[in-house]
């Protein structure tokens, strides 16, 4: 599957690389510079297309999701220009003399590319922006179980892949933060690192945690990136265990945790783990009359998952969908239950939240990067 992914990327990105390197042809200036030789045009509209390449050899992944985007809205910018162009003909506004008013022989502006390249521009920025800013997310639930108070407060952070847009400095930035809405319970759902992270990093986040006061508990479950999948770290799985846990963190590896004997605390291997219980063996033994909590980093077995009566479920991995074309394409896939946000099915509420930064891709776009708190009343 990932293989013909790739390969139908590679293909893609060809392809939109031959399309810009044409579109930049149509540009005035590299008309005006060729004085009208194909041969010169062609090579002056390499520039940008050299550019390009350079990106790709640095950031491989983000410079193609650029370059796809460019050459998708500009096809399809150029197709709506081309409509309304027929309408205007059509209705006598303009006349057919040979001429395109988006492609000047005289070296005029080629507004079709002018706006592409400005809606781009902006495009990308706002991504960057709602990607390596974190938004705190609330959520109010409500439940008919004595949880011994009026309120439980749990601040749940997920998919902080170390390393991609903060540091192990910016992680205790964010988790001051978080300490600010005095949660009772704070639960990292999984991707705490990524294959990238250093040590460093890790030591530095584990030290915030070790700082972060939470009465009821700090709870850790793994995600697909923890135990990394190239060993090129400079720490193992077992060293960041060893680092959470002297952070007064537990590492629940389908485990279940009574607390203060008002509430349940279960948390799952992730599903990559092919060792993993059944959530029905994990849940029959506990009682229901009390609030149960489930963390589970990937949203992947809603089905199971309310079928035990668990109150809430908590997820992230999806990273809200990263884009929306990839939130689009995970929901026809049914790659997940749900890609973000929040949902009941039975007596279960689960949520997805887009985490507090990325992977591989450094853009958000249709989601942004967040921490959530979620009161229980």
């Amino acid at each position: 599957m990932w293989a013909f992914i790739f390969g139908g990327m590679i293909i893609l990105a060809i392809a939109g690389f031959v399309f810009l390197w044409t579109r930049f042809q149509k540009f005035g200036i590299v008309n005006r510079l060729s004085g009208n030789r194909k041969w010169l045009r062609r090579l002056i509209a390499l520039i940008p297309m050299f550019i390009f390449g350079f990106f790709i050899w640095l950031d491989t992944v983000n410079t193609v999701i650029v370059l796809l985007h460019m050459a998708v809205y500009w096809a399809l910018t150029e197709a709506v220009a081309s409509v309304v162009k027929k309408l205007r003909r059509k209705n006598g506004d303009e006349t057919d003399n040979g001429k395109e008013t988006s492609i000047k022989s005289n070296g005029g502006p080629y507004i079709v590319g002018i706006i592409v390249l400005c809606f781009e521009l902006l495009y990308f920025c706002t991504a960057i922006y709602l990607n390596y800013h974190v938004w705190e997310k609330d959520y109010q639930l409500s439940t008919g179980k004595n949880i011994g108070a009026d309120r439980i407060r749990i601040a749940q952070i997920t998919d902080s892949h170390l390393g991609t847009t903060f540091d192990g400095e910016g992680f205790a930035k964010h988790m001051r933060r978080i300490q600010e809405t005095h949660p009772d319970i704070l639960v990292i759902t999984g991707d705490f690192v990524d294959d990238d992270s250093i040590r460093d990093d890790l030591i530095r986040s584990c030290e915030a945690l070790k700082e972060f006061e939470a009465p009821l508990g700090k709870y850790y479950v793994y995600g697909n990136h923890d135990k990394g999948y190239y060993g090129r770290r400079d720490f193992t799985a077992d060293e960041m265990e060893a680092y959470l846990k002297d952070a007064g963190v537990e590492v629940l590896k389908d485990d279940v945790r009574l607390i203060d004997d008002r509430l349940y605390m279960v948390g799952r291997k992730d599903a990559s783990d092919g060792g993993r219980e059944e959530i029905s063996e994990l849940m029959s033994p506990l009682d229901a009359s009390k609030y149960t909590v489930l963390l589970d980093h990937q949203p992947t077995d809603y089905a199971a998952e309310a079928a035990t009566g668990a109150d809430l479920v908590l997820s992230g991995h999806t990273h809200g969908g990263q884009t929306i074309e990839l939130a689009l394409a995970a929901m026809l896939m049914g790659v997940n239950d749900k890609t973000y946000g929040i949902e009941t099915r039975d007596k279960t509420t689960f949520i997805v939240s887009s985490g507090i930064s990325d992977w591989a891709i450094r853009f958000k776009t249709g989601t942004r990067s967040e921490f959530c708190i979620i009161d229980v009343r």
